[in-house]
């Protein structure tokens, strides 16, 4: 349990990538508590992904590049029971540290994740069940965890549409970018009979796609910018998403003239790119939207 390949499969830095949907949430929470802020990054980031990560990778059994490893080790059963207890950790530090909703809800996670990768079940096997359940919850599931976890609220507190919008749009985000973290991995997944998104629609298919579902969230967050706070907001998330759009485009043309360059290490530099880009402007949107920028940088 405590050798070096199953500590690697945790893949602990990888977590970096789902903070943005964390940093969406305390953007717009009213009743913020630097304790529970703290535990619950602590409790998903540095517990409950990675023993997700872990699970996952005991039963995928990856023997090329996988998200965050680009040489993954053999696994052992040492991993599998690490995994659980990351679990286990994280579900306590849910409920004695945050509350018992918060605890709830990172086990239903822990379940869906779970069943993403376990022969019984495999999501991963269905093609667009696997896509919506991934997407929904490691991103509207997600934000709304951290919201009741972060704010100590009732889920009815969720319920509302400026909480319900913004926890839809992570989802639509993941949409579009969760076929793009699986666009290297085809000739592992079709050798062990994974018929996810993008193997479906292809290489070129997969950039399609992202590219179109990606417009669309673009749009619903300006809509949604717009309606709730301001149009400085749209400006700055536009700006902030220029990188990631240089590079996505900038990696589509060489993938049309050479599909080779769909690999591993280029997947990767567009996560760390989209997800520090994103990271950028949700903790400004946080600064701003929480007058905290203003205390720091007061008029002249």
């Amino acid at each position: 349990m405590l050798s070096r390949s199953s500590w690697l499969h945790l893949r602990i830095p990888f977590s970096y990538f789902l903070l943005p949907v964390f940093l969406f949430a305390v953007a717009i929470s009213p009743n913020l508590s630097e304790p529970r802020l703290l535990w619950v990054f602590v409790t998903l980031h540095l517990f409950l992904y990675p023993a997700s990560n872990g699970y996952n990778s005991y039963f995928d059994k990856d023997e090329k590049s996988i998200g965050g490893l680009k040489n993954p080790p053999k696994v052992d059963k040492g991993l599998y029971y690490l995994s659980l207890l990351f679990d286990l950790i994280a579900l306590a530090l849910g409920y004695f540290l945050i509350n018992p909703l918060f605890a709830l809800m990172l086990f239903v996670y822990g379940l869906v994740s779970k069943a993403y990768s376990h022969p019984m079940i495999r999501l991963k096997k269905m093609p667009v069940t696997g896509w919506v359940a991934a997407g929904l919850f490691q991103g509207a599931f997600t934000f709304l965890m951290c919201y009741v976890g972060v704010n100590n609220l009732p889920l009815q507190a969720c319920l509302h549409p400026h909480v319900l919008l913004p926890a839809m749009l992570t989802t639509v985000m993941l949409w579009a970018n969760y076929p793009m973290t699986q666009v290297y991995q085809h000739e592992e997944d079709m050798k062990r009979g994974d018929k996810t998104l993008s193997v479906k629609l292809g290489i070129k298919g997969t950039f399609y796609f992202t590219a179109t579902v990606f417009a669309l969230a673009a749009a619903l967050f300006t809509y949604y910018f717009t309606e709730f706070f301001n149009m400085k907001y749209v400006i700055a998330f536009f700006i902030a998403l220029a990188p990631v759009l240089g590079y996505f485009l900038f990696w589509f043309i060489k993938v049309i003239r050479d599909e080779s360059f769909a690999n591993h290490r280029y997947t990767m530099l567009l996560n760390f790119i989209s997800a520090t880009c994103l990271n950028i402007f949700f903790i400004y949107f946080f600064l701003d939207n929480t007058q905290v920028l203003q205390v720091l940088l007061p008029d002249k």
